[in-house]
């Protein structure tokens, strides 16, 4: 079974459950209705021991971890690229990202392909996490701001943290993952590889 089915698999049979609480044929209180339309699906993978998530409609596929092609004179955190049906595109390792050693490349190791805009332009890009957990959905009243760690720290990639079974997930915001700068140089990966 591969990882897309898996994660799939996994947001049905959590959307089976949740609706499996209410009988059919019984009404719904406008309360429960609101909260089901303010929740929100995330893709939770994890990157060492920690859980983070992305935004469902931002992930395009995922993909076993295979033949990366390395560039040179890139960032660290930009492993290489990929083909993709034809498209070339940049991967990066989210964990070297984020300042922290990159995990060793076990079988549960994937791509997560993503789309992201800024500038009013739409770019795809693979980030390597450790292993693909499920699809959660997690209601608006669960997620917490970002954290504030002072004007010099960066925080502008959470989107929120997650509370899942008194735990928190870091929810990213994809399109802050990296600056602009760092997109102008993966723009340009893709366009200048066949």
């Amino acid at each position: 079974m591969s990882a897309t089915s898996r994660a799939s698999d996994a947001g049905e049979h959590a959307m089976t459950q949740s609706n499996a609480l209410i009988p059919a044929h019984a009404e719904r209180p406008a309360a429960v209705a609101n909260v089901a339309v303010e929740q929100q699906q995330y893709l939770t993978f994890s990157l060492g021991e920690e859980m983070f998530g992305l935004g469902i409609l931002s992930v395009r596929e995922i993909l076993e971890y295979g033949q990366i092609t390395e560039v040179p004179l890139v960032p660290p955190f930009i492993q290489g690229v990929i083909n993709l049906r034809g498209a070339v595109v940049p991967v990066i390792n989210l964990a070297v990202r984020f300042g922290r050693q990159a995990g060793e490349i076990t079988k549960r190791t994937c791509i997560v392909i993503i789309e992201i805009t800024q500038d009013q332009h739409t770019h795809q890009m693979g980030l390597v996490v450790d292993a693909v957990s499920e699809v959660l959905e997690i209601p608006s009243s669960d997620i917490e701001p970002p954290p504030a760690f002072g004007s010099r720290i960066r925080t502008d990639f959470i989107a929120g943290m997650g509370k899942v079974n008194s735990k928190f997930v870091v929810l990213l915001n994809v399109d802050q993952i990296l600056s602009l700068d760092e997109v102008t140089v993966l723009a340009g990966l893709s366009h200048s590889h066949p």
